[in-house]
This record gives C-alpha cells, structure tokens and sequence, in this order.
C-alpha cells in the first residue's frame, strides 16, 4: 500500500531525485490519469548533473523535462508500458521491484510507463472493463503520438486484472486497419475470465469463495448473469491471434504464472495458452488432447519450473509456470526481466 506516502514525491519510494517523472495522461473520453514515467538507472546516470537540477514533484508540462527529452529523442529508446492489478496504486506494494525488473535488462533503453486507471490511486472516476480499456489505448496512443515511440519500440506488461487490460488493449491496435502491433506483451498471472476467477478464487488461498456453488452450474450460472464485467480474456486471446496470422504480423506473447499463487491459480495460465495455440493452429482441439501435445515439448527446468513455447511463421506464444513465487513477489523475478529482453530481442531480429 502507499499509506502516508505521497505518489507526486516517487523519492519516497526508493527512486533517485527525478528518476521518475510524475505527470498526467488525459483520456480520450476526458478524465486526467496519473502517470510515472520512470528512467532506466544507467542512462538516469549519464544525465544525473541535469536530472537533479530540475524541481522535483508533479510535473504539469513535460516538454521542457530532461526526462521526457530522453525517451523522446533517443531512437534506441524502448517503452515498457506496464498495467497493474486490481489494487493500489502505482507506488503499492510488489510495483516498484517490478518496474526494477523490467528494465533490469537494458539499463541504458529500457523506459517504463506506469498509470493509474480511472478510479485508482490519483485518477479520478468510477472503473469498468470499458473506462479501463480507454484509458489504458489512451497511455499507448499517447505513447506513440507524443513521446513518438513507434510500436516496434513498445512492450504491453499486464499483471492481474493488468493482463486482461493488456489483452484488450493488444486486440484493438491488432484489429486497426492498418493493424498497430507492438515488440509483445509479458502477462503475469493472467486469468482467463471472471466468472472463471470467481469458480476457482479463494482468500488467502484456503477460503473458498464460490467455488463450492460452481457444482451447482444451473445456480452458478445465474449467479454469473450479475457479473458487470467479463474481461472474457481467453477469447481475446484469442482473436487477437487470429487477426495477426490472418494479416501475417509478426508477435511475441509470454504468459508467467506461479505455482504457489493463492489469488489466480496457475490453471489460468493453461486455460489460456490453450486458447492461444487453438487460434494459432486454426483448430479447434480439446483441452486433454492439447495437454497431451503439451506434455511432448514442455521443458522441465526442475525447482525453476516448466517452459513451453509455440510457433507459427508469424509469431511465438511462451508460457512460463513457475514452482514459486505466489501473486505479487512474482512481479520482480529475473524471468519477468528476462521475458521483455526476449521479446526486444526478437522484435528487433524481425526488424532485422
């Protein structure tokens, strides 16, 4: 949590003087959403003498920013833009090690664009699988148009309710004409929809809290018809795929589950790399059989858990269990920071 913590002195929260930048991101539907944008420690420490010498705190216009100037102007820049779960804020609890992780490995390039969705932390309004959509396409487009990354240069991280952000996301920039496809997206602990989520949840990882009525699936499902939000992640998985092997693009996707995750069970993850191999293979094959086919190329790497990886001509989907690391503590593995190396470092074989 951020108690007596405040968002707008990221110092606070163990960041140098100016290594993060706060500032806002309006909306397209008009609501202003609190951002950090977050320099990577190498190129903070080429340009420390000048970070330090600009005022400190919430910063109104970035233009004039040193910051801002780097990820701009720099075409070696990369961006990171990372979706977090379902609470907090930006500065909560297993975020910051993340945001270390994910440019752990390119310490000089690898920037990181982290916000609050509507009705979080310092942004204003109420949530909904809708206004996070839009404010999250939002963040990207103005990633794209005024920070002029192209989407070659920019990596989606979701984590949590994050990840099914990440996917929607993904899915209306693959189904634009012409289709916006970025270097991947790294989604840690994904869930494969809610009513699913609500079937398997338990608090504290002993307590169910459905899922004895999931027996019942006449009562189960009427009880689902009062979900507001579906956040239907297995099937914009995919279509997501299907739109990029039918306009034969080139994406990178890695899903990272723990073992040990009391909030999401792994299961999830398997749920869902399914669903993204049947839109790849263009078949429609049962869950078994798939596991069956699974079980014949997964790598089994002992007490660091299990790798299994899928290929088209056009793209590669990698999912990644974990033996540990539960829901959060996750967030700041090297396997997280060595997916988004990967996928920089596929995207720019295939620029190649």
């Amino acid at each position: 949590m951020t108690w007596f913590r405040d968002l707008n002195v990221p110092e606070s929260f163990g960041f140098l003087r100016n290594q993060v930048t706060p500032f806002s991101i309006r909306s397209s539907d008009g609501g202003a959403l609190y951002a950090w944008h977050i320099l990577p420690i190498e190129l903070y420490r080429q340009h420390e003498s000048a970070l330090i010498e600009e005022s400190s705190g919430f910063v109104p216009n970035l233009d004039s920013r040193t910051a801002f100037k780097l990820l701009r102007d720099d075409p070696e820049a990369r961006l990171v833009i990372h979706m977090h779960g379902a609470a907090g804020t930006i500065g909560s609890d297993y975020r910051v090690p993340n945001y270390r992780a994910l440019s752990a490995g390119d310490p000089r390039n690898m920037h990181v664009l982290t916000f609050d969705y509507r009705g979080f932390g310092l942004s204003r309004g109420a949530p909904s699988e809708k206004g996070l959509i839009i404010d999250a396409i939002s963040v990207v487009e103005w990633a794209m148009n005024t920070a002029g990354i192209p989407p070659t240069r920019i990596m989606i991280f979701g984590q949590s309710v994050g990840t099914a952000v990440s996917l929607a996301v993904s899915e209306h920039f693959a189904l634009q004409s012409p289709p916006l496809v970025f270097a991947g997206a790294v989604l840690v602990a994904p869930f494969s929809d809610v009513a699913s989520l609500v079937a398997t949840y338990r608090i504290a990882g002993t307590i169910p809290l459905l899922s004895p009525l999931a027996r019942f699936p006449m009562f189960f499902r009427y009880l689902t018809t009062y979900i507001r939000d579906s956040w239907s992640s297995k099937d914009r998985i995919a279509r997501y795929i299907q739109a990029n092997e039918d306009n034969k693009v080139k994406y990178r996707l890695t899903l990272v589950h723990a073992e040990d995750d009391w909030d999401i069970p792994y299961h999830h993850t398997e749920v869902l790399f399914w669903h993204a191999v049947k839109a790849m293979i263009r078949q429609d094959i049962s869950y078994d059989d798939f596991a069956h086919k699974k079980s014949q190329s997964m790598t089994d790497l002992g007490a660091a858990g299990t790798i299994t990886e899928w290929k088209t001509q056009n793209g590669i989907v990698r999912e990644e269990i974990l033996k540990t690391c539960l829901h959060d503590v996750i967030m700041g593995n090297a396997v997280v920071t060595m997916a988004v190396m990967r996928i920089f470092a596929n995207s720019k074989f295939s620029l190649d």
